[in-house]
């Protein structure tokens, strides 16, 4: 069992780092406009907000509807952090106010800071808001998230947030670099890497007692607590870890972005994240990341056509109009809603084991074949 898990590992490993070499050679290959790498980058900050919130809902079994909250926290703590202080002193964002921070830091250090402000916030809003159950933790987490939109654009808060207006000019994409190097990071790797790491440990996580901890809570809370586990310390960790990895994903979506403004986490942002969970699987990684590639692939590329009256090669004005995609996009939706009840992977994830036991399978009669036609 032993070697076998470790070849699981091995491919595992090795199928990550192809994924990374290919996306390498698409960026030094294509053109750095194409909207292909809008949906790499975009599908891959999707793919953690999503892990994250699936690790509340999927594997802890909390409703939580706050993670456009945690990322607009995110969001603009790392707007404010990564912004240079010369840009601040000079009124080219901060017009109507007097920034009050006045400091600046780099890409992983607000990166970090951004998690941390959304785990702080998430730790006392978890203190009254986990005490609730099923839908009325949504209704008190999704209200958490429309307050938090309002505060951040209040004009007392303008020194901090610039009110109602947009944040720019911090550290973007573009100012990414190779560690102890100027050399220019390339985005689409950047994204895939933040991403990946933040997935990763959330994958460590899960597969630790903890993990199983939260697992059991979803399972049977009654059957959980008589085990000894701490129903509300294990509750309140765990939505404190998906809303750092919540905040770190809208420190992510501002550096793709180049802006940042309140108006833009919405309810909706919300739903849409939800939507990629189900729709990937609740309970399964692999299922929300996958989910999340298909899901911008097609809002943002595949069916862009059918909003400008052509697609696939027929000219139909009349019929493909602005807002026609959506009607399309809500009936696939509707189809892997109906033929896929638990998702694209259900609560499985993408295993390597087939591949491994055929290997096994043919590894066994060349043993036998050199022995003698003796099984060891």
């Amino acid at each position: 069992m032993k070697k076998k898990n470790k070849a699981e590992l091995w491919l595992a490993f090795a199928a990550i780092a192809l994924i990374y070499v290919v996306v390498a050679v698409l960026e030094q290959t294509v053109d750095s406009n194409h909207i292909m790498f809008t949906v790499l980058k975009k599908g891959a900050i999707y793919s953690l907000v999503a892990v994250s919130m699936n690790l509340l809902n999927g594997f802890t079994g909390l409703f939580s509807l706050g993670q456009a909250g945690f990322m607009l926290i995110g969001a603009y703590t790392y707007s404010i952090f990564t912004m240079p202080t010369e840009v601040k002193l000079t009124e080219s964002v901060y017009k109507y106010y007097e920034a009050a921070i006045q400091f600046d830091t780099g890409i992983l250090v607000g990166l970090v800071c951004a998690g941390l402000a959304a785990a702080l916030f998430a730790a006392l809003i978890g203190l009254p808001v986990l005490r609730l159950k099923s839908d009325y933790l949504a209704i008190a987490t999704i209200g958490f998230a429309e307050i938090i939109r309002a505060i951040f654009q209040w004009d007392v808060l303008g020194p901090v947030t610039n009110g109602a207006n947009v944040m720019r000019n911090y550290l973007d994409l573009t100012d990414a670099k190779i560690p102890f190097t100027d050399i220019p990071f390339p985005p689409t790797l950047y994204v895939f890497l933040a991403a990946g790491v933040c997935i990763g440990l959330i994958v460590l996580l899960i597969n630790s007692s903890y993990g199983r901890a939260f697992k059991a809570i979803r399972d049977d809370e009654i059957a959980a607590e008589a085990m000894g586990i701490n129903l509300f310390k294990h509750k309140e960790m765990s939505f404190i870890i998906s809303s750092f990895f919540a905040g770190v994903s809208g420190a992510l979506l501002a550096m793709y972005q180049y802006t940042v403004q309140a108006a833009q986490f919405k309810s909706a942002m919300t739903y849409e994240i939800l939507l990629i969970v189900v729709i990937g699987g609740i309970g399964s990684v692999s299922g929300s990341c996958i989910a999340s590639f298909l899901y911008i692939a097609a809002s943002e590329w595949w069916l862009r056509g059918l909003d400008m009256g052509k697609f696939l090669g027929i000219q139909a004005p009349n019929l493909f109009r602005s807002g026609f995609r959506r009607f399309v996009f809500s009936v696939i939706i509707m189809m892997i809603v109906l033929f896929f009840s638990k998702g694209l992977m259900g609560d499985r994830e993408i295993s390597f084991a087939g591949l491994v036991r055929r290997f096994n399978r043919r590894a066994k009669p060349a043993k036998a074949a050199k022995g003698g036609g003796i099984d060891a």
